[in-house]
């Protein structure tokens, strides 16, 4: 055993040794450059119960190599993990080297993210479709308005939620290095990717290409990655005031790109609108059905 090994083990056995501690996990920088820890050396992920400070941070230096030390709340990380709030988290779980296991409590997470349940991979899907349907309009409205190199941009951001949309149809939890990983799983969308960057077109017309490739992409996958959102929906049959959707605690991940997503639904006819009459002369309530 190395020095640096002697002082991770320092660390976490310190942690492990504690009743609350559930799990502790390693990640390792495989790569000169490293988002998936940071750029740190090493990640330690422990996963705690019952903790007041629902996430703790720590760093340390160890000769020449430098260490995070992440403390998180077992409910805080089922949060990350569900609704992609903080992405390293898991790829730490998916990719991290176990330490220590209290009562098997890591191999069943692990196990969950393996299987990528159905119901929280129609959350996801809602998640990442209602950014997409977000920055595609916006994509399209700068290119109208000729602002193109703030369209490229737009459409980088619509193209990089796509791939994350195609990981997540295949039954992968989408890691930090997404393009990487959608090389090996999905060529098609990888391909948009490619194209885009190089391209040797002018901007204007690399911008019009691509709007109309994701629009062709977001019309295949409308109906799974609206699924989450129908299924809510679908529950009563009146319609929806825009205030009852947001504040439906099953839309809470995506409520502030639900706007978008709704008028992105209407636009498709997969939603309609429904005007009613209020108390005031000449204004009209705009509520939301599912199209028969």
């Amino acid at each position: 055993m190395n020095i640096v090994d002697d002082m991770l083990r320092q660390l976490y056995q310190q942690r492990a040794s504690n009743p609350n501690t559930l799990g502790i996990l390693m990640m390792e920088k495989r790569r000169r450059v490293s988002p998936e820890t940071d750029n740190f050396d090493y990640i330690l992920l422990v996963i705690v119960q019952d903790a007041s400070d629902k996430w703790a941070v720590e760093h340390y230096r160890m000769n020449d190599k430098h260490v995070a030390v992440h403390i998180v709340d077992k409910e805080l990380l089922t949060r990350w993990i569900r609704t992609s709030r903080y992405r390293r988290a898991s790829e730490w779980m998916i990719n991290g080297k176990v330490l220590f296991d209290r009562n098997e409590y890591v191999k069943d997470i692990k196990e969950r993210l393996r299987v990528f349940p159905m119901d929280t991979r129609k959350l996801r899907l809602a998640i990442e479709f209602s950014k997409i349907t977000r920055s595609y309009s916006e994509a399209k409205n700068l290119y109208e308005t000729g602002d193109y190199l703030d369209a490229y941009s737009a459409v980088v951001q619509s193209l990089h939620y796509l791939g994350r949309i195609a990981v997540i149809e295949k039954g992968f939890f989408p890691e930090v290095v997404v393009w990487d990983q959608l090389r090996r799983i999905d060529s098609e969308v990888y391909k948009l990717y490619e194209e885009l960057l190089r391209n040797t077109e002018d901007l204007k017309k690399r911008v019009e290409l691509m709007l109309l490739a994701i629009d062709f992409a977001l019309n295949e996958r409308t109906e799974a990655c609206s699924q989450h959102l129908m299924e809510i929906m679908s529950e009563r049959k009146e319609p929806w005031l825009f205030a009852e959707l947001k504040t439906d605690k099953r839309t809470e991940p995506y409520m502030y790109d639900l706007v978008s997503m709704l008028e992105y639904l209407i636009e498709k006819n997969v939603i309609e609108v429904v005007e009613e009459a209020t108390d005031h002369n000449g204004i009209l309530a705009r509520k939301y059905l599912v199209t028969e």
